[in-house]
């Protein structure tokens, strides 16, 4: 290749090659992303985290593919076959699927018709029959009938030479490429419901007779129908355009390229009917094959990208911050297990109270709670969202009423994932004396304090805020997650003297035993004073040490720097600052005044450039501040505990809970969430829902439709917007909403954006603790068993098929 792969990704960035190279040093040299986004920035010339990501990214593809092609050119040498003019076309190919049509001819295979063909030796005649069209086929086959080498025939010698024809059209590296392109712009996937599959596959109803073109289709019903396929319920075809009469624009390529065409000669009908059968045998299966997964890789990209926008939004919730928590994970049968956690998360007391039913206590439940209250200081209350969530809600709202004194405020939290932490081996290592159903109040009270530090316990595919995760390749779900959980934990920073091990392993340069060396050795010898101490740690070298001390914090230590973000290697610089400021380092630090008045230049050195000292000048000003937002609440609507208890029209507040490609999941405290269809969110076009609305986003919304039946809620975030009417028996109206008005790039009215709306996304998400909001681990949880998908899951309890829509 003529460019390198720095200077290939600098281009794609928009950035100098200088730049990729030194990121791709560092990367090399074992550096992070965090690390090299914030104390790199002289040497990759700021680059941030996003271009650092996708530098990583695009380097490991592009690795591959040289590793691919260099593969390539030793198979085709090996063969014999490689010449200058094959080389250049192989080192110029700047993709995988190129590389792979260029190599298709010379890919050992098993023996084919072709081949055999060839062994036969009538690869003169297919020669001669495309190249002199004039000739008669039936005539020139007869001198290549040879018993002994299997062509008992002339017709016999014209099927050899047929087979040797369509490898050669089929196997052109640079016809491929352009029929593919041309049949992805303007072809359709076309799904068909298998017979007899209607019943036992409904949930895929919306496919069962649809065509979209390909550009057109997004990512959820793409895996939706590849799971219909996967399922065996559905037929999927991957169609050109609409057929016309005569030769297709397909066929008509494959022909102008081989030159052949029809003036009358004797070979030009024969030749036709080759290229026909090229194309309908050969080409088309084969770029069929090259779209599926063309199709799948763009779904799964759009779907991962989706997930990890939505985990970075619950990684980087509002905390409430270090105080005393009083944790409920509701229940009916079973009761509610109570977990009291102080203000750095410690255990204080448990307890399991019985207030609904078939039991009923709920004054003697009332009096625990006030108790535990009372004796442990308790300042929140942290309320399960799952079932029997809206009667606990009600249990400590009269907590609070009947014990104003206590001062609690009660605020209801995502269960997402706890049964998952309760069962897994870390649990048990941290909270060996606790019954796992109690570890789950623990988990749900700990969430509330600080999100970050107790969610990084679970694994990300089970936090469920992703849609089809299931179907994604795991290693690219897990990598992308992965990425978003580093960038988060190191963005905020973490505590070395409270932090789990599980929130240590995310921390630049600390390997999960790393951090559990590190607990080991704070277990033994008291928390850390100073980040010079870590280096006892052991395996704690100077690179661990070099890529890790930054993003620790130590407070109340040695140095007042070790709580702050300014990195060890730094520190010669603040002092520098501080004697020019006349006074001490502890003096300096939050006194915006002076911070001020020092000019960032005079610091500058041959270690720390500008960008660098002006990030410390920053940093000094808020130390250790933390860039998520203050911590707030959303007020369920009293009186609204059911679905039966909303009406068209009400307005409420909510807790956005995930994010679709086609809408958002609103929590309005029923136990079902409603959806606000992207089309519902604005008054202006938008292209990504979450451009408006983010998880955890406390939002007003107002009741477009609900169908009880089947458990649909339509909300909308423009509260002028009008509520469907009631029908003469008095129930909503289902499948309407919103004016009438068109929307920008559909053309189709507001009312039937919001029925699509149905269709891609339906009207509720459910409520658990499995990997993609499905139902938990307990007997309790009510609803079909565990799908494969979050959105899946959600639009079952919604009462809707998979997204999509009919032709």
């Amino acid at each position: 290749m003529t460019t390198s792969i720095e200077g290939r990704i600098a281009e794609e960035l928009g950035v100098r090659e200088r730049q990729v190279r030194a990121a791709v040093d560092l990367l090399d040299g074992g550096s992070t992303v965090p690390f090299i986004a914030r104390y790199r920035k002289e040497a990759t010339e700021t680059l941030d985290d996003a271009q650092l990501r996708t530098l990583e990214e695009r380097l490991r593809y592009l690795r591959e593919l040289e590793d691919r092609r260099s593969a390539i050119l030793q198979s085709v040498r090996e063969q014999g076959r490689l010449d200058g003019t094959l080389e250049a076309r192989i080192l110029a190919a700047d993709t995988k699927a190129r590389l792979e049509d260029i190599y298709l001819p010379f890919k050992p295979k098993r023996r084919t018709k072709a081949q055999i063909a060839r062994e036969a030796g009538l690869e003169p005649l297919a020669d001669r029959l495309l190249t002199d069209p004039s000739a008669d086929p039936p005539a020139a086959a007869a001198a290549f009938v040879d018993a002994d080498r299997g062509v008992a025939d002339g017709a016999a010698a014209l099927e050899g030479a047929r087979s040797i024809l369509t490898e050669r059209f089929s196997e052109d590296a640079d016809l491929i490429g352009e029929l593919r392109e041309r049949m992805w712009t303007r072809g359709r996937v076309a799904a068909k419901v298998r017979e007899g599959k209607e019943e036992a596959g409904a949930k895929f109803a919306d496919y069962f007779d649809f065509a979209e073109p390909f550009t057109e289709l997004p990512s959820h019903r793409v895996l939706a129908m590849l799971r219909g396929e996967k399922e065996d319920v559905l037929d999927l075809a991957l169609e050109p355009e609409e057929a016309v009469d005569g030769p297709s624009a397909y066929e008509s390529m494959v022909a102008r390229r081989f030159g052949v065409a029809d003036r009358g000669r004797p070979g030009d009908k024969w030749l036709a009917d080759t290229v026909r059968w090229a194309w309908r045998t050969r080409i088309l299966v084969h770029l069929g094959i090259d779209l599926r997964l063309r199709l799948r890789t763009a779904a799964e990209d759009e779907a991962v990208r989706v997930f990890a926008a939505n985990l970075r939004d619950l990684l980087l919730a509002a905390p409430a911050g270090t105080r005393a928590t009083l944790g409920l994970d509701p229940g009916f049968r079973t009761g509610v297990k109570v977990a009291v956690v102080d203000a750095t998360g410690k255990v204080v007391a448990t307890d399991t109270i019985h207030p609904h039913v078939p039991a009923n206590r709920w004054d003697e439940s009332l009096a625990k709670l006030a108790r535990l209250a009372k004796e442990h200081s308790v300042d929140l209350v942290a309320i399960g969202n799952g079932t029997a969530s809206r009667e606990t809600d009600r249990l400590a709202g009269e907590l609070i009423s009947r014990n104003p004194e206590l001062g609690l405020t009660k605020v209801m939290v995502s269960e997402a994932g706890a049964s998952v932490y309760s069962a897994s081996a870390f649990a048990s290592q941290e909270l060996p004396e606790l019954d796992v159903s109690l570890r789950g109040a623990v988990s749900i009270a700990r969430r509330l304090q600080d999100p970050l530090a107790e969610l990084v316990k679970i694994d990300p595919k089970s936090i469920g805020v992703g849609q089809y995760q299931h179907d994604l390749a795991e290693v690219k779900l897990s990598r992308s997650l992965d990425a978003v959980v580093e960038d988060c934990v190191n963005g905020v920073g973490v505590d070395v003297n409270t932090a789990s091990a599980p929130l240590l392993s995310r921390v630049s340069g600390i390997s999960a035993g790393l951090a559990e060396n590190i607990v080991a050795h704070r277990d033994a010898n008291g928390p850390f004073h100073s980040r010079k101490a870590l280096k006892k740690v052991a395996r704690l070298g100077p690179k661990a040490y070099e890529q890790c001390a930054g993003f620790l914090r130590i407070r109340d230590g040695e140095d007042p720097l070790d709580a702050s973000s300014v990195h060890p290697e730094a520190y010669p610089v603040v002092r520098r600052m501080a004697r020019t400021a006349g006074g001490e380092v502890a003096s300096l630090i939050g006194n915006a005044g002076v911070l001020r008045s020092l000019r960032p230049g005079e610091f500058v050195d041959e270690s720390f450039g500008l960008p660098t000292v002006t990030d410390i000048l920053r940093e000094l000003e808020k130390p250790g501040r933390d860039p998520r937002p203050a911590f707030r609440t959303a007020a369920f609507k009293e009186g609204v505990e059911k679905i039966g208890d909303l009406s068209s029209g009400m307005v409420l507040e909510g807790v956005v809970t995930n994010v679709a490609a086609f809408g958002a999941f609103v929590d309005i405290g029923v136990h079902q969430d409603g959806l606000v269809h992207v089309s519902a969110m604005s008054r202006t076009f938008v292209k990504d829902p979450r451009e408006v609305v983010k998880p955890g986003d406390v939002v007003k919304v107002k009741v477009l439709d609900i169908d009880i039946p089947r458990k649909r809620i339509s909300l909308t975030l423009r509260l002028e917007d009008e509520a469907a009417p009631k029908s003469a028996d008095g129930q909503e109206r289902t499948g309407g909403g919103g004016r009438g008005r068109r929307e920008r790039g559909g053309g189709r009215p507001q009312q039937q954006q919001q029925q699509r709306g149905r269709q891609d996304g339906g009207g509720g998400n459910g409520r658990g603790r499995g990997g993609e909001r499905q139902g938990g681990g307990r007997g309790e949880r009510q609803g079909p068993p565990p799908a494969n998908s979050a959105m899946a899951d959600a639009l079952r309890r919604a009462g809707l098929t998979d997204p999509g829509r009919r032709r």
